[in-house]
C-alpha cells in the first residue's frame, strides 16, 4: 500500500506566529515534523506552506515545498490545492500531518493510511485512545469520538459522550469503566473524498463545536476510527507546550546518544 503525506504548515498561527519555525532541540519544528513523516514510509511527503520563510526552511533540509494559498481556513482546504497542483488520482490516499506535531509517530501515520487503505467503504481514517479520567473527559479541549460497532464514527465532540444518565461522573469517585474515547487529530482522506470535503460548506455542527470533521458527517461522509497504535505525543499550540516538547526532545536525544532506553511516551495536553 502506498501512500502521501502533506504537512500544512501555516505562519500566520494566532497563538504563536511562526511556529512552523520556532526551534526545538536546535532545528526548527517543520523539520521535527518532517522526519516523523518520513519515518512512516510514505511514498511521498509534502511540506504545505503559504510564507517564503518556511518554504526556505523547509528546502535547506532537503523536503519538497508546495505553496499555496494565504486564504485557507483549514489545513484540509491547503492540502486540497497540493493534490490539485500535484495532479494526484482520485483513488490516491493522503495523510494529513500537521506542522505543529513533532512528536506523532510515524508508526501512527502509516496506521492510519492503512486503515483506509483497508476499509473501502470509509472516506476518511483517523485514531483515537481511551480516556483515563473524569478530568480529561470532561475538559472541553479533549475532543471525544463515539463510534459504532464497526469502528466507524457517530459523533464527535467536546462534550462527555456518551453521557451517564444515572449519575454523571465524579472526580471523586475517579473514572468508571466505559467506553469512552478521545480523538486523535490525524487525517487520512482519499483524494476524491478529500476534494468534495473542501468544496463543502461549514454546517450548524461543525460551528457550535468548532469541529470541522462534524461537517463530513453531517454530509454523508465515512470516518474509520482505530485506536492508535501508540500514544501521539502533543501538538505545540503555545509557549508552554514548545518548552514541554523540548525538554522531551532533549531528554529522548540524550538517552539516544548514550545507547539506554528511550524515554517515555511524549508529553501530551491534559
Amino acid at each position: 500500500m502506498g501512500f502521501k503525506i502533506v504537512i500544512p504548515a501555516r505562519h500566520g498561527a494566532t497563538r504563536l506566529p511562526g511556529k512552523p519555525l520556532r526551534e526545538l532541540v536546535g532545528k526548527p519544528m517543520i523539520w521535527h515534523v518532517y522526519n516523523r513523516a518520513l519515518e512512516s514510509g510514505a511514498d511521498q511527503v509534502v511540506i504545505a506552506t503559504e510564507h517564503p520563510a518556511i518554504e526556505a526552511a523547509a528546502r535547506q533540509f532537503g523536503a519538497e515545498v508546495c505553496m499555496t494559498s494565504s486564504k485557507h481556513a483549514t489545513g484540509t482546504d491547503r492540502i486540497a490545492e497540493v493534490a490539485e497542483k500535484l495532479g494526484w488520482d482520485d483513488d490516491d490516499i493522503v495523510v494529513n500531518l500537521q506542522g505543529d506535531e513533532p512528536t506523532m509517530p510515524g508508526v501512527n501515520v502509516a496506521q492510519v493510511a492503512a486503515d483506509l487503505a483497508k476499509h473501502k467503504q470509509a472516506d476518511i481514517s483517523t485514531l483515537c485512545l481511551p480516556i483515563g479520567t473524569v478530568e480529561e473527559l470532561l475538559d472541553y479541549n479533549v475532543v471525544k469520538v463515539v463510534r459504532d460497532i464497526n469502528s466507524f464514527a457517530l459523533y464527535f465532540s467536546r462534550a462527555a459522550i456518551p453521557w451517564n444518565r444515572d449519575g454523571g461522573f465524579s472526580v471523586d469517585a475517579g473514572m468508571p469503566p466505559g467506553i469512552w474515547h478521545r480523538h486523535v487529530g490525524l487525517y487520512a482522506f482519499r483524494i476524491h473524498a478529500l476534494k468534495r470535503f473542501s468544496e463543502l460548506p461549514p454546517c450548524d455542527m461543525e460551528r457550535k463545536e468548532l469541529l470541522e470533521q462534524l461537517r463530513a458527517l453531517w454530509n454523508g461522509m465515512r470516518i474509520y476510527v482505530s485506536n492508535a497504535s501508540v500514544e501521539p505525543g502533543m501538538p505545540v499550540d503555545t509557549e508552554a507546550d514548545l518548552a514541554a516538547v523540548e525538554k522531551w526532545l532533549k531528554k529522548k536525544h540524550k538517552q539516544e546518544s548514550g545507547g539506554r532506553k528511550k524515554s517515555d511516551a511524549a508529553p501530551r495536553k491534559r
